[in-house]
């Protein structure tokens, strides 16, 4: 989504610079009128946490009077700077912004949009946004600069003093717009913003451009080497949502999550975010476990006990290495057998701190961890910030009520297994699970009496191509189709397997499952065309001969879909052969259709009669 408060060029607006050469007096007016009344009107649109779909902050975004030739940003900036008076009208926008935010109480922090152009200017008064931020309650530390890229900027020098200043004040710093203009990278190298957003151009349909997405995943590498968090502006679809949270990228910001308004919500709806907590995936054994297979009993104290009954516990029992402490069924502390002996040892250290409470020497901020949480997600929190987190022991709770402890050797003995298990499962080609993990699916669905549909995709005419252009080019066949099947669904409820060669099934839970079977096809028909020669994809297909030795031709490779439903009936006894059973049927009749194809098999199995 691009700034309502963005600087424009002015010599790539020649048609707003004759409007203003000719009406000055008219813009003249306004702008004085504007800027005298505070006539602005503050708009919001919040930034999100990819990971768990949170808001974390709102981009501040500014409009004139509705019935004025300044309603536009564009032109408001521009008539601004054409006038000389941008230092005000950016004191403006700042003041206002804030004013609003902090009334509307948003969470998360504030992002305003800062010109490089108005940076420079030697009028801009020092301390204005401190003392504007004091006025209304607010702290640097709720605000975050964001350096527009829609100017150039000649005099870097000055630009990163400013920024530094404001870094010393507490701010944050976040670059807008990157690759949009000027010389983006070298700004992202010689600033070392704490935040890069990353232009819309760039994520908009990444899900089908290949390009863009290698891109974009290239500088998210650069991000993680130099600790800066990324931002995707733009988000407008499910499905470019999911690849740019699956790239690594931080935060996103676009119509998918809410459009700019002056009353901006401060939560997303729980249907629209993908996030852990909804992933109906990571109830399967054979993915992955949760947490509270970790769980370990050992004793526990209260932040009360004094530090030599604790110094007892532990000499009486050698096996205890760390110690819970636990109020009222809340976990508010660890100790840990090594610190507390070496005070306990220490001279005079039992004379002079054993009655002290163990409040004094307890970790107050242990990892505490919730039961469900995937062990993967454990492992990231860990290995993410391995200082904070020292020690073998860590907390498991369930909503934040204690229940044990967990090891974190136990938790990379644990992920080993899980990761053998997995590869011995997957398709080697694809690295998509395979028969022994789609009939796990299927039969916690079926057990669970859960509604899905499970469709069968077959390439059609793909032995000729196979045959014809060699296993190597079969092979990007085959890759293709399951990159196109992983993009198109929605990975916090649909499930992929590769059954194996050229066969796939979906097990969607998703309710515009024959939408996104009509996405597959499409894409596939427009991007299977490029591994085909030349010569073929002018005559729309290969020639080659078939089993009996004939010469014959064979159209462009196609898909074809077998699909079945399942609605969750409880006096259903369904078993995961009845689906693929009735799923190879359908797949069977789309294949008697030429081209890319989906059937939908309306026949239910023998349980259901």
């Amino acid at each position: 989504m691009p700034s309502l408060h963005r600087l424009e060029n002015l010599s790539t607006e020649p048609t707003l610079q004759h409007t203003l050469d000719s009406e000055q007096g008219s813009f003249v007016t306004w702008l004085d009128n504007i800027i005298t009344h505070r006539r602005l009107t503050p708009w919001f649109q919040p930034i999100v946490d990819l990971a768990d779909g949170k808001i974390i902050g709102y981009e501040a975004l500014v409009r004139g009077p509705s019935n004025s030739p300044l309603h536009s940003p564009a032109n408001l900036f521009n008539a601004a700077i054409h006038c000389d008076r941008l230092t005000e009208l950016e004191m403006l926008c700042r003041d206002v912004n804030i004013e609003f935010f902090s009334r509307l109480k948003l969470p998360g922090k504030l992002f305003l949009n800062v010109s490089p152009k108005a940076l420079l200017e030697p009028n801009f008064p020092h301390g204005f946004t401190r003392h504007t931020l004091a006025r209304y309650g607010m702290s640097p530390g709720n605000v975050v600069i964001e350096l527009t890229e829609n100017f150039p900027i000649l005099d870097i020098k000055t630009i990163q003093s400013a920024l530094n200043h404001y870094r010393q004040e507490g701010f944050k710093v976040a670059l807008d717009d990157l690759g949009s203009a000027y010389a983006g990278l070298r700004l992202w190298s010689e600033l070392k913003p704490d935040l890069v957003k990353f232009d819309k151009y760039f994520i908009q349909s990444i899900n089908r451009d290949k390009h863009k997405k290698q891109l974009i995943q290239s500088l998210q590498e650069i991000a993680k080497c130099v600790d800066c968090r990324t931002i995707a502006e733009g988000i407008e679809t499910l499905e470019e949502y999911h690849v740019v949270q699956a790239l690594g990228v931080t935060f996103g910001q676009g119509y998918y999550f809410s459009r700019p308004s002056p009353s901006p919500p401060q939560q997303l709806p729980s249907n629209i975010v993908l996030n852990h907590e909804n992933n109906q995936q990571h109830h399967f054994k054979w993915r992955t476990e949760s947490v509270s297979g970790l769980i370990k009993t050992v004793p526990t104290t209260c932040s009360s006990t004094t530090l030599n009954t604790v110094g007892d516990l532990f000499e009486n029992m050698s096996e205890l290495l760390a110690l819970p402490v636990v109020d009222e069924g809340r976990p508010v502390g660890m100790l840990h057998r090594h610190e507390v002996m070496n005070i306990l040892a220490s001279r005079y250290g039992r004379d002079l701190r054993g009655n002290n409470s163990i409040r004094e020497f307890m970790n107050i901020s242990p990892l505490c961890i919730e039961k469900d949480v995937p062990i993967e997600k454990l492992s990231e929190i860990i290995t993410k910030d391995d200082s904070k987190y020292q020690g073998n022991y860590f907390i498991i709770t369930d909503n934040d009520s204690y229940l044990g402890v967990g090891m974190v050797t136990d938790l990379l003995k644990r992920i080993t297994e899980l990761q053998i298990r997995n590869a011995r499962y997957a398709n080697p080609l694809t690295l998509l699970p395979g028969n022994v993990p789609i009939n796990e699916h299927l039969e916690h669905l079926l057990e669970n009496h859960l509604p899905f549909t499970a469709c069968y995709f077959d390439l059609d005419n793909f032995k000729p191509f196979n045959d014809l252009y060699g296993y190597s080019r079969g092979d990007m066949v085959i890759r293709l189709l399951g990159t196109i099947l992983q993009s198109v669904c929605n990975p916090q409820c649909d499930f992929i397997g590769h059954i194996g060669g050229d066969d796939f099934m979906i097990i969607f839970r998703s309710q515009d499952w024959k939408q996104r079977c009509t996405t597959i096809l499409s894409r596939f028909e427009e991007e299977v065309i490029d591994l085909f020669d030349e010569e073929d994809r002018k005559q729309g297909g290969i020639t080659s001969t078939d089993r009996t030795g004939q010469t014959t031709f064979y159209a462009i490779t196609s898909v074809s879909i077998g699909a079945t439903s399942f609605d969750g009936d409880i006096n259903h006894c369904c078993s995961q052969h009845d689906v693929a059973l009735l799923a190879s049927e359908a797949k069977k009749i789309a294949k008697k259709t030429a081209g890319n194809s989906l059937f939908i098999n309306r026949r239910k199995c023998s349980c259901h009669s």
